[in-house]
């Protein structure tokens, strides 16, 4: 794992700066929003995490005549408390012209959001949302609520309980599509933003290795690479990656940050067992040994599993199977790395530039040297063809809850 040092460097003010909670001025517009938008005091806000497969989706952010994760979200809470609600995802987002139009139509429980509070939460310049085909375990967004008794209307009811929204939601969205689902639901303050409480974004990036086709059930779930990828010089050029820099070459045309000057804290690559994976006839006969003679305790995680684990040579493309005809019909399984990214933020396409020029590396088409050359750049222009979206998960938003 390559984490940036803690040392100081010349870009961290310039950085800090473009982050709305360090900044005053955008900590006083943000409060001055919340303060519009939350007038009234019968109104409960949820935090709500979510999952989706990304495929079907024209991004994160509410589109009009385009099927959206925000989208179908809202439509599931209005079926739900039989109001419009408005959803703000953790995303750093600023509304297209359509999209601007889309959210001065929308009330935000008995509310109507004007232009110039929405104009005041955006100023600071963000980037865009999750792009069409990109997946999540774990967005996070939030949604005020006021409930109002269906049989008595304009009769005010206390809140739901945070485990009635998630059921009654799930309930909705999985009579839609099913590809998106409330993974939880917290209470939290009138002034708990998603977006700007966000202390730390993570995210993965799934490769396939081999010549095989790519398997139905991976499909627009990981970037199939047909060439090997040398998962030791793809580590080194993270090394280069990893910190403080100016990201000016992984900034895709578009983005709206003023600054790009970001810390990437965390830039790491692992080769895991590819999914879905079930267990060889070596596999089921070591693990019926280690029920006779278990192993001595160790203090290894479940959760570490799949990244320590050494992936079964029969498992891997390429190698060949038994003459005996025992092998037939069974898929050979490629190769499977997972890219780790971690940040407070993150520029418009910043991980799928990184991936592309970290893959052009494992396959040798770029060394460290390149790696250096177009980070100094400064320009995108220098960087390798950007990677897919299919292979692109947030994987988590971290928060100080209160």
């Amino acid at each position: 794992m390559h984490q940036s040092s803690t040392t100081s460097n010349p870009y961290k003010r310039s950085l800090e700066l473009d982050s709305p909670s360090e900044s005053p001025g955008k900590a006083s517009k943000v409060a001055r929003t919340e303060q519009i938008m939350n007038q009234n005091p019968r109104i409960q806000r949820y935090l709500v995490a979510i999952e989706y497969i990304g495929t079907r989706f024209s991004g994160s952010q509410q589109q009009l005549n385009c099927r959206t994760v925000v989208g179908v979200l809202e439509e599931a809470f209005h079926k739900f408390v039989g109001q419009p609600v408005s959803i703000f995802c953790s995303s750093r987002t600023m509304p297209s012209g359509l999209n601007r139009r889309a959210l001065l139509l929308t009330t935000l429980s008995v509310q109507v959001v004007g232009f110039e509070a929405l104009k005041e939460l955006y100023a600071d310049g963000a980037s865009f949302g999750e792009d069409a085909g990109v997946h999540a375990l774990s967005n996070v967004c939030h949604v005020d609520v006021e409930r109002i008794s269906k049989r008595k209307p304009g009769e005010v009811l206390p809140p739901h309980e945070p485990g009635v929204v998630r059921r009654a939601v799930n309930h909705f969205l999985q009579k839609n599509e099913g590809d998106i689902t409330v993974i939880d639901v917290r209470c939290v303050p009138p002034d708990f933003h998603a977006r700007y409480k966000a202390q730390e974004r993570m995210y993965f990036y799934r490769l396939l290795s081999g010549p095989e086709p790519l398997s139905t059930f991976e499909k627009d779930r990981a970037w199939h690479v047909p060439e090997e990828l040398d998962l030791v010089s793809m580590q080194k050029a993270c090394k280069v990656l990893v910190g403080c820099h100016d990201f000016s070459s992984f900034r895709a045309a578009g983005c709206q940050a003023k600054s790009p000057i970001r810390t990437l804290d965390e830039l790491n690559v692992s080769e895991v067992v590819s999914t879905p994976h079930f267990p060889s006839s070596m596999e089921r006969g070591q693990a019926s040994s280690m029920e006779q003679d278990p192993p001595a305790c160790s203090n290894t995680s479940e959760t570490d599993l799949p990244f320590r684990t050494k992936i079964p040579r029969h498992n891997r493309v390429g190698i060949a199977t038994s003459g005996s005809g025992e092998g037939f019909g069974r898929r050979r399984k490629h190769r499977c790395y997972v890219i780790t990214a971690r940040a407070r933020s993150f520029l418009y396409h910043q991980i799928r530039l990184l991936v592309g020029v970290l893959k052009a590396v494992g396959t040798g088409d770029l060394t460290i040297s390149d790696v250096e050359r177009i980070l100094n750049a400064k320009t995108v222009t220098a960087a390798s063809p950007m990677a897919p979206a299919c292979g692109l998960y947030l994987g988590n938003v971290k928060y100080e809850l209160p």
